[in-house]
């Protein structure tokens, strides 16, 4: 589609921006209000006493987080699958469709809560996941072709988008599930996939061709003219990915099955590694030596930018093994170990909070909903009334959860509440660090590395100073909410600094002929770091009775800032082998 007819979605705009782009807002929000309103609570339930008024399943934390850190490591694995075959077989559009149906499979799976159902909730989001995930942004990129004015704003809406379903799906499945009961929260997500899913398959009227399935004679033309490959596969790097390949599988398989199951297919003694950590090993140890053996084989400028990259690929890693601790080991200490009674003034200043940052946003949000109603109503009436009916449900639900809270005297904060933060403060800071990056005192890549480790460091020092006199083997404790509060709000300036760089400095270091590759690269480190966090964070229990809680905390915060300042010494390498890049 070319620019002109590209010009056709401005005619109905909404906010400055075409219609089109707030419905794929809200098909976002909806993917996002289910992923992590299912995530908020999952490790919650999963690790939960099994008696009770609401019951989990009284697993330990290293079973929950092996599961976790597997399926979090395959969102970030499957999309590159997903990615090709709408590229290539399906188009965007049905991607989309696909991949939200299975994903309401999976959330009405999980609902029933048996192990059986449980793994195939989770098998369903992951395949889901990999159709929806790449193409949303695809069709946007289709949209704004020959409009790069418009790109930046676009995306900042989109991403508002994600922000906003992040915030309202932890906040309502996650008070759902811990007050009503878990199959009603995993069960929220899956209606709400589903209406999401519904939205956006009856707005196609507005989509024209964009995301259609792709004409095999013009993909067909493309891969013929771009042919020119400078540096070809051969067989040790066919060999080396084989084996990565094999033995990544192998690990993250094999974790979940020998912690939860007690299947011990691939655990035994290599020299002197036990278990399927030796696979792991592999794993890394052949993923290093792909990039040894091929980034040598180009032109020393593209060699170098492609070095350069490598090496914030693996801050990248360590980032999201601190980071994640979020969904993993950080909802076990707030159940555990933070006091979350609130009484008298306090309980009623937290109220008030409460109904502030869930009104306001959602006011907002509807007030957009209002606005593309009166645009595209005509055109699209079942989608928007379908979206309306959502945000009935929305309100309904937010209205009920406000009277209970305000009818009590005594409140108990939910353990899910606090995950809320990051998104909160993400669409508090963002804005700044856009007009921080956007003016002269934008800094270098290394700096910017060394403050998102570092931020991240900070905030797990908070952890670890407030739980310094917890003493080791303890079960429980009373640590003040702040400690908590302090952790998110530091975790997420750090992720502002360090997150959005990596798709940035992607796209301005490595041609476009090579893009697919270290795209894979780079959700490769995500995925890494995701299966990290939460081997590493599974251990919670271990290391708190052998050493501290404060100590866990620790390693948390000591690994991330040496990392930080590692990226300030390299600043002079990394500037060179940028070659202007900046």
């Amino acid at each position: 589609m070319n620019q002109n007819s590209n010009s056709e979605f401005f005619k109905t705009s909404v906010l400055g921006h075409p219609s089109i782009l707030f419905v794929l807002f809200f098909t976002e929000m909806w993917e996002r209000f289910s992923y992590y309103g299912m995530r908020a609570i999952l490790v919650i339930f999963l690790t939960g006493i099994i008696i009770g008024d609401n019951p989990g399943w009284g697993w330990s934390s290293s079973e929950a987080l092996s599961l976790l850190g597997t399926y979090a490591m395959f969102v970030y694995l499957t999309p590159l699958i997903g990615g090709w075959l709408a590229d290539n077989k399906i188009g965007y559009r049905m991607a989309v469709v696909i991949g939200a149906l299975l994903m309401t499979l999976g959330h009405a799976s999980m609902a029933v809560e048996t192990p059986t159902f449980l793994y195939i909730g989770i098998t369903f989001l992951v395949i889901g996941n990999g159709f929806f995930k790449p193409n949303m942004t695809s069709i946007i990129s289709k949209i704004y072709e020959g409009r790069d004015d418009k790109k930046d704003g676009a995306y900042n809406i989109f991403y508002m988008g994600v922000n906003a379903g992040a915030f309202i799906g932890i906040m309502l499945c996650g008070w759902i599930g811990e007050k009503i009961g878990w199959s009603y929260g995993f069960g929220l997500a899956g209606i709400f996939m589903f209406l999401g899913m519904l939205q956006f398959y009856y707005a196609q009227p507005l989509f024209g061709n964009i995301g259609d399935k792709p004409d095999k004679k013009k993909v067909n033309e493309v891969s013929l003219s771009s042919e020119e490959k400078l540096n070809p596969f051969l067989s040790i790097d066919y060999i080396l990915i084989g084996v990565f390949i094999i033995s990544a599988l192998i690990f993250i398989v094999n974790d979940p099955l020998s912690k939860i199951g007690n299947i011990q297919a691939f655990n035994f003694t290599v020299f002197g590694i036990e278990d399927s950590l030796f696979y792991a090993l592999l794993a890394l140890i052949s993923f290093i030596l792909i990039l040894i053996v091929r980034i040598p084989r180009y032109s020393p400028i593209v060699r170098d930018r492609m070095i350069a990259f490598s090496i914030f690929c693996l801050f990248t890693v360590f980032f999201w093994a601190g980071f994640e601790q979020g969904a993993g080991s950080l909802p076990i200490y707030t159940r555990d170990f933070t006091d979350r009674i609130l009484e008298g003034g306090s309980a009623t200043l937290f109220k008030i909070i409460d109904l502030l940052v869930t009104v306001i946003p959602l006011a907002i949000i509807t007030f957009v909903l209002i606005t593309l109603f009166r645009k595209t109503y005509k055109k699209i009436a079942l989608s928007n009334t379908i979206l309306g009916f959502s945000f009935v449900i929305i309100w309904g639900i937010v209205i009920y959860k406000l009277f209970i809270e305000f009818q009590s005297t005594e409140t108990e904060v939910p353990v899910t509440w606090f995950a809320i933060l990051n998104s909160l403060f993400i669409i508090v800071f963002a804005p700044l660090f856009t007009k921080w990056w956007d003016s002269e005192y934008n800094p270098p890549a290394s700096v910017k590395y060394f403050l998102g480790l570092f931020l991240l460091g900070i905030g797990f020092a908070f952890l670890a100073f407030g739980a310094r006199n917890v003493p080791a083997g303890a079960e429980t404790a009373s640590l003040s909410m702040m400690w908590l509060v302090f952790a998110y709000l530091f975790h997420t300036l750090g992720e502002l600094c360090l997150s959005p760089m990596g798709l940035s400095y992607l796209s301005k270091l490595i041609p476009a002929r090579m893009i697919a590759f270290m795209f894979g690269v780079y959700y490769l480190a995500i995925a890494i770091g995701q299966k990290l966090a939460h081997y590493v964070g599974g251990d919670i229990d271990k290391i708190t009775q052998e050493y501290s809680l404060s100590g866990f905390f620790l390693i948390f915060t000591i690994i991330p800032i040496i990392l930080g300042i590692f990226s300030l010494l390299l600043h002079p390498i990394l500037k060179k082998l940028m070659h202007g890049i900046k």
